[in-house]
């Protein structure tokens, strides 16, 4: 069964009014179909993954793409994570126990077992494994991108919006300009935001987490056209990998449109 059958046949519970329903119920007709895996929604990839998709909602719209997301939580901790993301929970589904995610045989991350530790134990420990890079490649030098910047990324706060992030100071966006300019993702930008992304979890751990066993699950992205053809996948394979191209996550959206472009335009020329 291909990956568009599983999300026709999948039921959850709708974050908006707690609804029990299938996930892709109410979409058709659709123009081209947008379904995002969280991990667990207190995880950090999450929050980073839904802050890309509000900066990008005009565009998501414009192309005419219907957004559904299912993540690892309960029904408070889809609440919460909207209400901090701004991601909309009409579109958001949870899967209290990842059951979705395994069915799409998705990476489940490391999973050493030490005896004597629970199964949320466990997790925890691999989590923080996974932190330092083991069972979890690429994720020490996402680390460093966020302290030292990336100029093929664009400017993620802008001059003027305070970030607040504790332990540190309110910051205004053009602070960041002493740290290299403007225009691209200055050193300690995202740094910045996903410290302040740390600190709404672990204030609100419970809420975010209700069940530490799956903490160490990725995620996915799957994009359809209107037939519910497979257009482009990704499957994360390590912490802070949420996308295949982690200075512009959404950047596939674009990609796959100039494909189609070009093979329908080598079709008309070759006929």
């Amino acid at each position: 069964m291909n990956s568009f059958s599983i999300f026709q046949r999948t039921e959850r519970q709708r974050v908006s009014d707690g609804q029990n329903m299938a996930i892709l119920d109410d979409i058709k007709p659709f123009h081209r179909l947008l379904v995002v895996l969280f991990p667990q929604l207190g995880d950090f990839d999450s929050l980073e993954y839904a802050w890309w998709i509000k900066r990008e909602a005009d565009r998501i719209q414009q192309k005419q793409i219907i957004l559904r997301a299912v993540g690892i939580g309960d029904r408070d901790s889809g609440q919460r994570f909207c209400e901090y993301t701004g991601f909309p929970p009409d579109c958001l589904f949870t899967d209290n126990k990842g059951h979705l995610h395994r069915q799409l045989s998705l990476y489940s991350g490391l999973s050493l077992k030490i005896p004597g530790l629970s199964s949320a134990q466990n997790a925890s420990l691999n989590l923080l494994l996974m932190c330092a890079g083991i069972g979890s490649p690429g994720t020490l030098k996402e680390v460093f991108r966020g302290y030292l910047g990336d100029k093929k990324a664009p400017q993620l706060i802008n001059d003027e919006e305070v970030v607040k992030a504790f332990p540190l100071p309110s910051l205004k966006g053009k602070f960041f300009q002493l740290a290299g300019g403007s225009g691209f993702q200055r050193p300690f930008e995202l740094a910045t935001l996903r410290l302040r992304n740390m600190t709404e979890v672990l204030r609100n751990w419970r809420a975010y987490v209700p069940d530490a066993t799956y903490l160490t699950q990725r995620g996915a992205t799957f994009y359809y056209d209107a037939q519910g053809n497979l257009l482009y996948e990704y499957r994360d394979n390590h912490l802070l990998g949420f996308a295949e191209n982690m200075s512009f996550p959404l950047a596939f959206l674009d990609q796959v449109s100039e494909d189609i472009t070009e093979n329908l335009t080598g079709s008309t020329s070759s006929t």
